[in-house]
């Protein structure tokens, strides 16, 4: 298959992927209180069991998944996670109380590892040049899911109900499989003169190879970031607002703020990437995002805050496409499915932290203080990839 059409099919597939999830997550405590019929008082509670355990789970099976698409083909192993997820979405809008939810969650946790396919097969179609574009452009388009999913799922829930927009996100991940049954072939094997050699010896152990571990692990605190600020947001955003009119609305305008600039920005970054060198384009990434992550903190003026969100999320984009590529080109072939599952595990284990970190820093020393903490370590990892990096290839 020509690497454009993949592009432009794979484009669409992490759309619906992106806006199918978020158009649920925000509202899971809404959809416990109004229809599985939690209290107030354990409504926090039950979020974070919900919300931590799919993290749990996709951890322990993405290394699992990705070692399995190696052996036995990313296509297939994208078809079911599509065609799991589909279901997971379908029972979450049956379940009629928390511990059913709960299981969804955990079934769904299980079901992952669609995101890392679609990097594994992009990774093999697209051409060395290009590689960089294209992960820059499904950077962008998962974050413009992020910004349609939200809104598509509160029109959906005041309209209809929270139970159709589990329906819907089913329909679109059903949809998503058979294009993968249908449309999308199973990349093309690497030529290599001696593939008998290769397919009999021992696959190399990722985690073991210095520059993939470094790697992983700043993945792994980059997801962290994003999960500690992500809980405390909307109720930031709704302090420095007061008492103006449409609340909720301009919270989430302001909440999509750094998702819209990280859509308009992904592919510049992949381009630059291609161009200056992928660690030069994290470092800068990270760096800039670390600052401008502080200066959200420090504004009482909700205008300021809004200006700095955008200005985030120009910078936070540019620095999961560079580890992508990094890592696609310190693999070879036959081990992208792995690679990739690796990765994806990392950032689960990412995301568990982020939220029980962020709370216990906003509990113990206030919300701003959490900006800062979140700003440092990204500051931090821009300078060991500056130092252990950067500084050695130039020497």
């Amino acid at each position: 298959m020509n690497w454009k059409v993949v592009l432009a099919i794979l484009t669409c597939n992490i759309l619906f992927m992106s806006a199918s999830y978020t158009m649920l997550i925000p509202f899971l405590p809404m959809y416990l209180l109004q229809e599985l019929g939690v209290d107030a008082a354990s409504v926090n509670l039950w979020s974070g069991i919900v919300f931590s355990s799919t993290f749990v789970v996709s951890a322990v099976m993405a290394p699992i998944w990705g070692r399995m698409a190696d052996t036995r083909g990313k296509r297939v192993m994208a078809i079911r996670a599509s065609l799991l997820l589909a279901i997971s979405y379908f029972l979450g809008g049956i379940v009629t109380s928390p511990e059913q939810l709960t299981l969804m969650r955990i079934f769904q946790g299980f079901a992952a590892g669609l995101w890392p396919m679609d990097l594994a097969i992009m990774t093999l179609y697209a051409p060395p040049a290009q590689l960089g574009l294209c992960l820059g452009i499904m950077q962008g388009v998962m974050t413009a899911g992020g910004v349609i999913g939200p809104l598509l799922g509160g029109i959906l829930a005041e309209a209809f109900g929270m139970r159709v927009s589990f329906f819907l996100a089913a329909i679109g991940l059903f949809i998503n499989c058979l294009v993968f049954i249908f449309v999308i072939k199973e990349p093309p094997a690497p030529v290599n003169a001696n593939a008998s050699a290769t397919k009999e010896k021992t696959p190399p152990a990722l985690w073991r190879i210095p520059r993939i571990r470094k790697l992983l692990l700043c993945a792994a605190l980059v997801q962290m970031v994003i999960l500690i600020l992500q809980p405390i947001l909307t109720t930031y955003i709704t302090e420095l607002a007061g008492e103006l009119p449409n609340l909720i609305f301009i919270s989430g305008l302001v909440f999509s703020l750094g998702g819209i600039a990280g859509a308009l920005a992904s592919p510049f970054w992949g381009r630059l990437g291609q161009r200056c060198g992928f660690f030069k384009t994290m470092a800068v990434a990270l760096l800039c995002a670390g600052i401008s992550i502080i200066l959200q903190g420090l504004p009482h003026d909700l205008y300021l805050f809004a200006a700095m969100q955008f200005v985030g999320g120009l910078f936070f984009c540019g620095i999961h496409p560079s580890i992508n590529a990094v890592l696609a080109a310190s693999t070879p072939p036959e081990v992208k499915g792995r690679i990739f599952g690796l990765l994806f595990s990392a950032q689960q284990v990412g995301s568990m932290a982020g939220p029980i970190l962020g709370g216990l820093i906003a509990t113990v020393c206030g919300m701003q203080y959490v900006f800062f903490s979140a700003g440092v370590i990204l500051i931090f990892l821009s300078l060991q990839v500056y130092r252990q990096f950067i500084v050695p290839a130039n020497a």
